[in-house]
């Protein structure tokens, strides 16, 4: 029987130009044929364009099992620069362990940051590597080393990865120029941390077949090669695979792992699938899976958290790039939390209930947001309370495919590349895809967000016990007639409901069922008699008894919630 081979996914992140490449390079014995900036417009600009793939084999460690066998590790070197952020954030979901690649001269930037969010949102383990530390002089350069890596243990501190491995090494001495006899500089410390820190992933073969497509070509006579990373499920010889982007389903004739020939993959496993041909122009980058499993949707619900290093605030109705599985499109946000009442209820992981009533907001609600107005009614004790989870509604701007509780992460990709700020805003999980063209129609009325709505007027005059005239809660032109049945309350304590308009000029009548107090009526009556008297007498009089007359006046209470997308935008009372 064949030993046993244990593949972990080791993403090789950091900014661009901190020796990722060389150090993959360094590591690796087996390059696949997306390694090594093998991409002409890579070799050319001398960056890493797209994920490049090698493996790395070496025996297995005691903690992982007894008995013969191989750990491999598939390192997957992540582009480092800015613009490319896309396809790090692609690479990202099918990392086990990291290692976040530092500049020993230069420590953390802009993009090793960034690397660092995407790695707390997808990754269990790190290990932080400080590179090119032949740059350093050879006299100083242990205290140097010591210097970053207790500043690196303080970066990391509040985060997952607090007391992570540091391992200085010197991965191409002399730089790219140098000749390849010079001997990498500490690798073989390095590999002995990674195999520390390996662990046994969770996979599991079970579910529908799902891989993430990074590469593409065909070999003439035998076929089209896709080699990726199996994001679920499993695949064997002779299975049928669907191209969701193509709409067509492809024979599996062949695969590989890293140039050996296999009949089974699965979850985890990194593979090249060769089946009978198609362009390979046209799937540069995708998906691939069991036919019919994924879905196409145009717009989703996902439930989010901001990212702390984000500055501003996440508005309703913004656009961010949205990262879902391998694509990123553009799309349109509206947060919602739950109802108030219900802030601190638990709420069920990865799922949403369309049973109950959600509050929109105009932001994502955070301690530096400005608080809403419920909030700031809840707000008794001067802090602002904030709900355990929080929604939102993403609408793309040209439909996308995935599948479902994928990751999503939301970012402002279109931020300066060279400010020294986190483009990345919000991530989540996708909870509810809308697959219908149509979905405003068919499927937002199911969904119950409502706006809360507060009007103020003021009683005008006293008609009998029992009724009062009201103004400034509607505008002239205001279709009074939709109100009429409305409860309202008076400032005084008197609940009050819209009777109907009055005149033209939006003036309504108020039915007060347990009729006015005495103190009211009298408040009311001499408010308007004063006002008759000020109009008698000169102007500045006048202006003098309208502010006693706002300091005495009595305010009308309209308040109500409409549903969003209630197509009939009813007004609701509790």
């Amino acid at each position: 029987m064949a030993a046993r081979v244990l593949n972990v996914n080791v993403g090789v992140l950091g900014h661009i130009d901190s020796g990722k490449t060389a150090l993959a390079r360094a590591l690796s014995t087996t390059g696949s044929t997306a390694a090594f900036d093998r991409a002409p417009q890579s070799r050319a600009r001398g960056i890493t364009l797209d994920l490049g793939f090698s493996c790395l084999r070496t025996a297995l460690p005691p903690q992982l099992g007894p008995g013969p066998g191989e750990l491999q590790f598939t390192l997957v070197d992540c582009p480092g620069h800015a613009s490319l952020i896309r396809t790090i954030i692609g690479g990202a979901q099918i990392i086990d362990l990291m290692m976040l690649v530092i500049d020993v001269t230069k420590g953390m930037q802009t993009q090793s940051a960034e690397c660092l969010v995407i790695g707390q949102i997808a990754c269990e383990k790190m290990v932080v590597v400080l590179n090119k530390i032949d740059l350093l002089p050879e006299g100083k350069r242990q205290s140097a080393i010591e210097k970053m890596t207790k500043k690196m243990q303080k970066t990391l501190e509040n985060t997952k990865f607090s007391g992570c491995p540091i391992v200085p090494v010197a991965a191409k001495p002399g730089g790219p120029e140098a000749p390849e006899s010079e001997n990498p500089l500490g690798v073989s410390e390095l590999i002995e941390v990674l195999k520390s820190q390996a662990y046994l992933p969770s996979r599991d073969p079970s579910g529908h077949f799902l891989m993430a497509v990074d590469h593409c070509f065909s070999i003439k006579g035998q076929g089209t090669v896709m080699t990726g990373t199996i994001l679920s499920g499993s695949v064997s010889l002779g299975d049928n695979v669907e191209i969701p982007a193509l709409k067509v389903t492809k024979k599996v004739k062949s695969m590989q792992m890293f140039h050996t020939p296999v009949t089974y993959a699965m979850q985890g496993d990194r593979v090249g699938v060769c089946v009978t041909q198609f362009d390979p122009k046209l799937l540069e980058r995708g998906l691939i899976c069991t036919p019919d499993s994924l879905h196409t949707i145009h717009a989703a619900i996902i439930s989010l958290k901001k990212i702390q290093y984000f500055r501003g605030a996440l508005q309703t109705k913004a656009k961010f790039h949205i990262t879902v599985g391998h694509e990123t499109v553009m799309g349109r946000v509206m947060f919602f939390s739950p109802a108030p009442a219900d802030f601190n209820e638990e709420i069920q992981e990865n799922v949403f209930d369309f049973e109950k009533d959600y509050l929109y907001q105009e932001e994502y609600l955070s301690k530096d947001s400005v608080s809403s107005e419920e909030n700031k009614e809840n707000d008794q004790a001067g802090e602002v309370q904030l709900p355990k989870q929080q929604w939102a509604l993403l609408e793309f701007e040209k439909p996308v495919t995935c599948p479902k509780l994928c990751l999503v992460i939301g970012s402002k990709l279109d931020t300066d590349i060279h400010a020294n700020t986190c483009r990345l805003a919000f991530h989540g999980v996708l909870l509810q895809g809308m697959e219908d063209k149509n979905y405003t129609e068919t499927f937002l009325p199911k969904l119950k967000v409502y706006k809360q709505k507060h009007k103020e007027g003021q009683v005008e005059r006293v008609m009998d016990d029992y009724s009062v005239i009201g103004r400034s809660l509607f505008k002239k032109e205001t279709n009074i007639q939709i109100f009429v049945g409305l409860k309202v309350k008076l400032s005084t304590g008197e609940d009050g409901i819209i009777d109907g308009g009055f005149g033209q000029s939006g003036k309504f009548k108020i039915r007060i069922p347990d009729g006015l107090k005495p103190e009211t009526k009298m408040l009311l009556t001499a408010a308007s008699k004063k006002k008759s008297k000020g109009g008698k007498g000169d102007m500045t009089k006048g202006d003098e008894s309208s502010k006693n007359d706002s300091a005495q006046a009595v305010t009308i209470s309209l308040i109500f919630k409409r549903y969003v997308f209630d197509t009939q935008k009813k007004m609701i009372q509790s």
